[in-house]
């Protein structure tokens, strides 16, 4: 009978706590003494584009003429020399050997040059201070505080206050009622 009844002052204790914590908050104001803007660096990069004229050799152009002629050429001046069975064989000889030189005579490589505006881009760094919220420095009964808010409150900054006693515990050995 006697746990019974602790428990249940232990409840009524309880309950009597939450009730009286629930009629003890109100709400007041404290003196803005201090506003700070708080700011953070942000990288946005930025695409930068700029065109620049640039040298390029010209391609030569492909023809058959050249072989064709050096062929032609090579194969007459291979039949001249050999007799025989082997003015066959020195034909297709100088006809392979003036396609070849004839092909090098017509696509000599070209000290040409031409202009050419090509368009590059790269990626910048842009650096930016955004406004993160508001260190804000106040008093309120003597007491000196700062809080971070998202925005400035003015010169009076709203409180919640909650009143609650200390209670006792078991580590306070010089508490005295």
């Amino acid at each position: 009978m006697k746990t019974l009844t602790s428990i249940a002052s232990t409840f009524a204790l309880m309950l009597t706590a939450i009730t009286t914590q629930a009629n003890n908050v109100f709400e007041d104001y404290a003196k803005v003494t201090r506003v700070t803007p708080q700011f953070e660096k942000v990288n946005l990069p930025r695409k930068e584009c700029f065109s620049e004229v640039v040298p390029e050799r010209k391609s030569p152009r492909r023809s058959l003429a050249g072989p064709l002629i050096g062929g032609i050429a090579g194969g007459i001046l291979g039949a001249q020399v050999g007799s025989g069975n082997g003015r066959v064989a020195a034909s297709a000889a100088g006809a392979a050997i003036g396609a070849v030189v004839g092909d090098r005579m017509s696509h000599k490589s070209s000290n040409e040059y031409y202009e050419r505006e090509v368009r590059r881009c790269r990626l910048v760094d842009h650096w930016e201070n955004r406004l993160v919220g508001y260190e804000i420095a106040y008093r309120y009964r003597g007491h000196a505080q700062t809080v971070i808010l998202p925005h400035d409150p003015g010169r009076r900054l709203p409180l919640r206050v909650a009143i609650e006693p200390i209670l006792p515990t078991e580590d306070m050995d010089d508490w005295a009622p």
